[in-house]
């Protein structure tokens, strides 16, 4: 965000000498003309030698002030003069520059107290001495208060920026000082002019005390305003952002411009959503290595070495001739083919509520049932394993020499956590895994190039009607012979060569 610098100093300026003489005046021509005084054959000096002083002093210190303001300004935004980043130093300086320009304007109205102190001293009674000084430093802190509040709303802009690379160690005004300072306008200073009424010469009337307690009204009015919008302004921008964060929208990032309690709060809320942020960005990373379901049962439950029994469908696939292939073709070419491969096998076993357990090499598992009970898991399987087969041939006018095994199994299984308490994976282990790993190497010998053991079939209600037997199959490693089932449906893709032969393995 580019800041005119020039413009901005202009307005620092305007407010601070703007807000403390028209101060000034209202404070003159209240303790000179409205409140009861002495009167003047009492006093060495006339009124209008009072209006001379008051005129001189008000244009040597807007000089003055100015000055010494205009070099506070310029050293500590020197940064943004120079568009760069701020040191820590111009930081702070920034961050503390309504308060430091406060200062000056109230060294004016402390050298106001003791000169018209003086004045009035010369030759005027103490009470009215009394008046003065007092009416002059309330009048100097209502002013300064004032215009610190107004600074500090035009410097917004310029403190975020200042408080884009962090928050610098240095006191800021909290909450409780910015009321206090709105209680002491609204009510605190009005009470307390109205007490020290009776140190003058005890003539105040009811109408001086009136004008008083007017001003208090409408400084203190003036006061609250300000200071409740600055606070119900950046509280409502928290809100908002907190009810996005709610909805789900972690894209918040609230703008750091105060540097106490609510610049720590504003800080605080976009750490929170940082956090949020990587929590939710390690969890979809999560998820894409080890699976939704896995990843939210961990979050959810916790993980640990162990597991339990449950009723699974194995779903393996495998690339035939994936020797062949990678020797054939190049690396990349081959790697372009399993991605596409593997992600049609990511979508039809997610489509049918299963899960991707592993990628091994240039082959998946895929598991139904775990770890979510799914009383039709073997149903499920046999539809992913007919809708991964169509995929295939979808991929096969792209990769002419694409070719698969499917193999689906049904039974009891081990699942959970495997591994050591350094490093484990969620897996399932059991009689179905081996089952469907070795249907996969005998359905690269048939048509239709899928093959499901009989239990799977009779697991699997009305899906179970679309497959057929081809005959008993003694697997490799296995002593108990599978009955091995087809789809129904004629081999996908009968016009390319795909010729096998069928036989015991």
């Amino acid at each position: 965000m580019r800041v005119d610098v020039r413009k901005l100093v202009g307005d620092l300026l305007i407010r601070l000498g703007g807000a403390n003489a028209v101060g000034a005046v209202v404070l003159f021509v209240y303790q000179t003309y409205v409140t009861e005084g002495p009167p003047e054959s009492e006093v060495a000096f006339s009124r209008h030698a009072a209006v001379m002083l008051f005129v001189v002093y008000l244009a040597v210190t807007l000089v003055v002030g100015g000055l010494l303001a205009l070099r506070t300004i310029v050293g500590a935004l020197r940064w943004l003069d120079q568009d760069r980043g701020p040191t820590d130093e111009e930081r702070v300086a920034t961050v503390r520059l309504p308060y430091d320009l406060a200062v000056v304007g109230a060294s004016m109205w402390l050298g106001a107290a003791v000169v018209f102190g003086i004045f009035n001293a010369l030759d005027g009674p103490a009470s009215e001495v009394v008046r003065i000084v007092v009416g002059t430093v309330l009048g100097g802190l209502s002013t300064t208060a004032l215009a610190f509040l107004l600074l500090e709303r035009r410097l917004r802009p310029v403190v975020a920026l200042a408080l884009a690379d962090g928050m610098p160690e240095t006191r800021a005004v909290g909450i409780r000082p910015r009321l206090l300072l709105a209680w002491a306008l609204g009510s605190g200073i009005p009470l307390l002019g109205v007490a020290v009424s009776p140190l003058g010469e005890g003539n105040e009337s009811p109408e001086d005390l009136a004008v008083l307690a007017g001003i208090g009204l409408l400084s203190g009015g003036l006061m609250i305003a300000v200071v409740t919008r600055s606070l119900t302004e950046r509280l409502a921008r928290v809100r908002a952002a907190l009810s996005r964060v709610q909805a789900g929208d972690l894209d918040v990032a609230l703008e750091v411009d105060e540097g106490g309690q609510l610049g720590m709060l504003q800080r605080g809320l976009n750490e929170m959503v940082a956090g949020l942020r990587e929590r939710r960005h390690l969890q979809e990373l999560f998820g894409r290595h080890v699976g939704e379901e896995v990843a939210r049962q961990a979050l959810e439950q916790g993980a640990g070495l162990g597991g339990e029994q449950r009723e699974v469908s194995a779903l393996f696939i495998d690339v035939v001739r994936s020797t062949a292939l990678a020797a054939t073709r190049p690396a990349t070419e081959v790697v372009a083919m399993l991605n596409d491969l593997f992600g049609a096998v990511v979508r039809c076993a997610a489509a049918e509520g299963g899960w991707v357990n592993k990628f091994e090499g240039d082959g998946a598992l895929c598991v139904f049932g775990a770890p979510e009970d799914q009383h039709d898991h073997a149903g499920r399987a046999l539809r992913a394993a007919r809708a991964m087969r169509s995929a295939v041939d979808a991929l096969c006018g792209r990769y002419a020499d694409l070719d698969v095994g499917i193999g689906v199994s049904s039974g009891l299984a081990v699942a959970g956590n495997v591994g050591a308490e350094e490093r484990y994976e969620y897996t399932v282990v059991g009689d179905p895994v081996n089952e469907a790993a070795r249907l996969t190497e005998a359905a690269k010998a048939v048509p239709e190039r899928v093959l499901a053991s009989g239990g799977t079939v009779r697991a699997a209600g009305d899906e179970g009607a679309g497959w057929r037997p081809i005959g008993v199959l003694t697997l490799r490693g296995r002593t108990r012979p599978t009955e091995a089932f087809v789809p129904l449906a004629a081999p996908l893709g009968s016009d390319r060569d795909r010729s096998g032969h069928f036989t015991a393995i």
